[in-house]
């Protein structure tokens, strides 16, 4: 009688693990973070938590939010033409127990650290905005299939922001924390409008199959209204700057509204957060360095 050895499936090698985890969408985690950390009127901290919470959401964080997404999308991945490159990895079916090895692999023990690291709020925080991330792509809730809760799960980008407050003992910078969460709503919605195609024919329902992508282009639109209005309290420079990017993107969306010419818009949409961030970021160093801000 022969016995048959059970053998684990090899583990993906770490190239592979980068390009499922979206390096060029780390500035949503990493950015985040660090803006907060200007938010509580310091250029840097060397505090042990803020640290650690920096290289959890580089390579760990990313790939909780994106691996489980491709997991869970393989179908509409697979239909979609801008998957497979810098946009989203088109996943093997070999490569799926592999990958979710890795993400819970990475994930469980640095939540774990990070909870006897950081004071109960802020652990209770980064725990909210990976189940949310979770939430967003596995079963049962799989909200990514429940139109307009999809997007308002993408609240989970903005928690960073109040991470470094929470874990410095600062004021929460509550206007742009909530700017942020409006911002991610709408560019939730403006980003999945590419997908309609693709996502009907899957027979999974998002905000934008069921606005279509003329509904999406306007909802998205005022989602980035109410994200810049509410950043007027603290920076009207990067109000602007949100409204000439965002509102921008979403107006050309409107005004050739196919799924089409929302691909075209898409690498603009990754931009964004660099370009709000730049503005945003370059105003509250200079603050910093002349003294002249000491948080909110």
């Amino acid at each position: 009688m022969r016995t048959r050895v059970l053998t684990p499936p090899p583990a993906l090698p770490l190239r592979r693990l980068l390009t499922v985890s979206r390096p060029a969408l780390w500035i949503n985690t990493v950015g985040t973070l660090v803006t907060g950390v200007w938010l509580t009127g310091r250029l840097y901290t060397l505090d042990p938590g803020v640290l650690a919470l920096l290289l959890y959401l580089t390579l760990p964080f990313n790939l909780l939010i994106y691996g489980l997404n491709d997991l869970s999308d393989r179908e509409e991945d697979a239909r979609s033409s801008r998957k497979g490159g810098w946009q989203g990895a088109r996943l093997t079916v070999a490569e799926g127990g592999p990958l979710l090895t890795m993400t819970l692999a990475l994930n469980l023990p640095a939540l774990v650290g990070l909870a006897v690291l950081l004071p109960p709020a802020a652990s209770l925080l980064l725990a909210v905005s990976a189940v949310l991330f979770a939430a967003y792509s596995l079963p049962p809730l799989r909200l990514k299939g429940r139109p307009f809760l999809d997007g308002l799960s993408n609240v989970a980008y903005a928690l960073p922001l109040a991470l470094p407050a929470l874990a410095l003992g600062t004021p929460v910078p509550w206007w742009p924390l909530l700017a942020l969460m409006a911002y991610s709503v709408g560019k939730h919605a403006f980003d999945a409008a590419q997908d309609i195609p693709a996502d009907r024919e899957a027979g999974t329902r998002t905000v934008a199959t069921v606005l279509g992508v003329r509904g999406t282009a306007r909802y998205a639109l005022t989602w980035f209204a109410v994200a810049g209005a509410l950043l007027l309290p603290v920076s009207v420079l990067t109000a602007l700057a949100l409204w000439l990017t965002c509102g921008g993107m979403a107006l050309a969306l409107l005004r050739d509204p196919t799924p089409e010419r929302a691909a075209r818009l898409y690498p603009l949409s990754i931009v964004t957060p660099w370009i709000v961030g730049a503005v945003a970021g370059v105003g509250l160093v200079y603050l910093l360095a002349r003294g002249l801000w000491t948080g909110l």
